[in-house]
C-alpha cells in the first residue's frame, strides 16, 4: 500500500491556564532527588566523623591502659627481683663465716638504699642487723625522736642529699 497524505492540517490547542499540581510535582522530582542525596551525604559524613572520634578516644584509652599495665608489671618485676636479691643477702648475712656475713650485710645495706625498699623491709633489715651484729649496727632511736619518723635507710645517721648520701658518709669494713 501506498501512503496517503493526511487530508488536512492538524490544529494544536495549547491551554494557557495554571498547571495542575501533579505537573508541578513531576517537574520538581530531580530537585527532590538532589536534596535527598545531599542530606544522605551530610548524615553519613557526620556519622563517619563521630565514629572516627570515638575510635581515636578508644585507642587513646587503650594506649594509656597498656602503658599503665606495663608500668605496673615492670614495677612488680623489679620488686620481685629486689626481694630475690634480699633473700640471698639475708641468707649470706646469717652465715657463720665472717666474710660471707660481711658480704650479706653490705649487700643488705645497698638494697636498703633502693627506692624499691618499703618500710616493712627496712624494719626487717633492722631486725637482721640486730640479730647478726648486735647493737653495733642496730642502734635504737635517739631520745626525743618520733618512732613513726624512722629514717628512710637502715642505720641512716644524717640528712640525705639529692644523690642519697649524707654529709658524713663513710665506709666501714666488717670482718675479722
Amino acid at each position: 500500500m501506498t501512503p496517503v497524505p493526511s487530508p488536512g492540517p492538524l490544529d494544536v490547542v495549547v491551554h494557557s491556564g495554571p498547571a495542575d499540581w501533579w505537573v508541578i510535582l513531576a517537574g520538581l522530582g530531580p530537585l527532590a532527588v538532589l536534596i535527598a542525596a545531599l542530606l544522605a551525604f551530610y548524615i553519613n559524613w557526620r556519622t563517619l566523623k563521630q565514629r572516627t572520634a570515638a575510635d581515636k578516644t578508644a585507642l587513646d584509652q587503650k594506649r594509656e591502659a597498656d602503658a599503665n599495665a606495663l608500668q605496673q608489671k615492670t614495677g612488680a618485676d623489679s620488686r620481685a627481683e629486689w626481694w630475690r636479691r634480699t633473700q640471698w643477702a639475708l641468707d649470706r648475712a646469717l652465715d657463720p663465716d665472717e666474710g660471707t656475713k660481711a658480704l650479706g650485710l653490705a649487700t643488705l645495706e645497698v638494697l636498703a638504699r633502693s627506692e624499691l625498699a618499703r618500710r616493712e623491709e627496712l624494719e626487717l633489715f633492722d631486725i637482721a642487723w640486730k640479730s647478726v651484729g648486735g647493737d653495733e649496727n642496730g642502734d635504737e632511736l635517739e631520745p626525743g625522736t618520733d618512732p613513726g619518723q624512722e629514717s628512710a635507710f637502715v642505720d641512716d645517721g644524717g640528712k640525705l642529699g639529692e644523690n642519697g648520701t649524707t654529709e658524713n658518709d663513710s665506709t666501714k669494713e666488717v670482718g675479722p
